[in-house]
């Protein structure tokens, strides 16, 4: 599409899985929007907020960040705050799709939800999930029809992140059984970082209750849309009245792929991913629409943890793909190394 004509930036935020020590702790300080949201984040979270702090600039949490009370609540700050930083620049989005919890940053992000109303709805969930009971979640390099005949004690699709790329989750003992059964088989696999059996009914639960928190707090139509990855399909009235459609995310699979494709046949996008690490950037780049090059995919942070020098350039780099695709950047310090207008 020629500069005059932009194509429409989608966000995309990512969820549970993607947490690292760290992640994008190199702006915090540095980049002025970014700062300001996380410390808004940390003072709404009350006394939670030190040591999420404390956790999240450690390079050895005393919690591990892979613990639902850290890993949940830090991936919705930071996702949340690098969506602002984006929006700073003046970009201004035509749609978002968030990956489990980054659904919900996705919604903060087009109004649908008040950030400290967002803030106390996170902590109350993953203080009821931290009384879940323990488990996990693994990646297959298979189709849902390829890993249905191993699912068995309590073990589920918890997503579909792609046409063969799929999420199990389930308690330990049976997910190790299963993924051994798979490996056997010749497939692919690998742990997803988590402690918790997200997208399961192993959570149902530990959600108990949680509907009337949502239920408490006001709720607006989102602006952009925001297309769910729980629907597969932009966010209606009725999800958003619905207490329960949010209380029940920890426990819903998540159709990721779904959705993407839901969000590309409305048209072509430059996807940008808002979050640490770039694993909803590797899955978008397998998309029809990107691999012919139609559409494109720019990802805000660098794949892997590294000094925080490499989170400023990624961010500089990303800002520097937008405008050339063409986005006027409109405000941010040149000192930063990020390109005005």
């Amino acid at each position: 599409m020629s500069a005059e004509r932009p194509l429409p930036v989608a966000l995309l935020l990512p969820g549970q899985g993607s947490q690292h020590p760290r992640m994008a702790a190199g702006l915090y300080g540095y980049e002025p929007v970014f700062t300001a949201s996380m410390d808004e984040f940390f003072d709404a979270a009350g006394p939670e907020g030190g040591p999420l702090r404390e956790d999240w600039l450690a390079e050895r949490p005393a919690t591990e960040l892979d613990h639902v009370t850290r890993s949940q609540p830090l991936l919705f700050a930071v996702d949340l705050a690098l969506g602002r930083l984006v929006l700073s620049w003046g970009v201004r989005p035509a749609a978002l799709l968030g990956h489990s919890i980054g659904e919900l940053a996705s919604a903060v992000l087009a109004g649908v939800f008040d950030p400290r109303d967002a803030t106390g709805l996170v902590l109350d969930r993953v203080g009821r999930l931290a009384k879940a009971p323990p488990g996990g979640m693994l990646a297959v390099a298979a189709s849902t029809a390829e890993v249905e005949p191993y699912l068995s004690g309590d073990v589920v699709v918890g997503a579909v992140n792609a046409p063969r790329q799929t999420i199990l989750a389930g308690p330990d003992g049976p997910l190790e059984k299963a993924g051994r059964a798979l490996g056997e088989a010749g497939f692919v696999c690998r742990r997803v970082p988590s402690l918790s059996a997200f997208h399961s009914p192993m959570l149902e639960p530990a959600c108990q209750g949680a509907a009337e928190r949502f239920a408490a707090v006001p709720k607006r139509m989102p602006s952009p849309p925001v297309h769910s990855a729980y629907t597969a399909a932009p966010l209606t009235r009725a999800d958003i009245d619905d207490p329960s459609f949010w209380a029940r995310q920890p426990v819903a699979p998540v159709l990721f792929w779904p959705a993407l494709e839901g969000l590309l046949a409305t048209g072509d996008h430059l996807l940008v991913e808002v979050g640490p690490g770039q694993g909803l950037s590797q899955v978008a780049r397998r998309h029809p629409a990107v691999r012919r090059g139609t559409s494109t995919v720019v990802s805000l942070l660098p794949p892997r943890p590294g000094p925080p020098k490499t989170d400023r350039t990624a961010v500089a780099t990303a800002a520097t793909q937008i405008r050339a695709a063409g986005h006027v950047i409109t405000a941010h310090a040149d000192s930063h190394g990020v390109p005005t207008a």
